[in-house]
């Protein structure tokens, strides 16, 4: 029971530490994406729009996914903290692409449009996976 208790008193700081980085990270990365987005998701999300909080939800998942492998695999905080950061840029960056590309988003999570907002989810999600995938392998 002793090396138990041991190990926990050990390990628990560290814990703490490295989930403080990862949440640090999701954090910054969900103040970015709110204030890249076009439309102002959190005043729809407010007004009762679905389609904005499909869409915003999805990013928040997507952006920790990649940064929960980084904590996952990481040995110290600076390591997670780098690969959580880098691993933040490509989410954004993949976030902008898909709104580049699925031109007028924004404009159809403005109107509620479930059906958009479901698929830039399946988008965000996938893309994260991937993105968490390639960090393993």
């Amino acid at each position: 029971m002793d090396a138990a208790l041991q190990s926990l008193s050990s390990g628990l700081p560290i814990l703490i530490l490295h989930l403080l980085t990862a949440a640090s990270v999701l954090g910054v990365g969900a103040v970015i994406y709110v204030r890249l987005t076009a439309h102002q998701e959190l005043k729809l999300i407010r007004d009762g729009n679905t389609a904005a909080s499909i869409s915003l939800g999805a990013a928040l998942i997507g952006l920790a996914i990649p940064i929960s492998v980084t904590l996952a695999t990481g040995v110290n905080m600076v390591e997670i903290a780098i690969w959580g950061v880098a691993t933040l840029l490509l989410q954004l960056i993949l976030f902008q692409i898909t709104d580049l590309v699925l031109r007028g988003l924004s404009k159809r999570i403005i109107a509620g449009e479930i059906a958009t907002a479901t698929l830039l989810a399946a988008i965000k999600i996938g893309g994260s996976i991937l993105l968490g995938a390639a960090l393993i392998g």
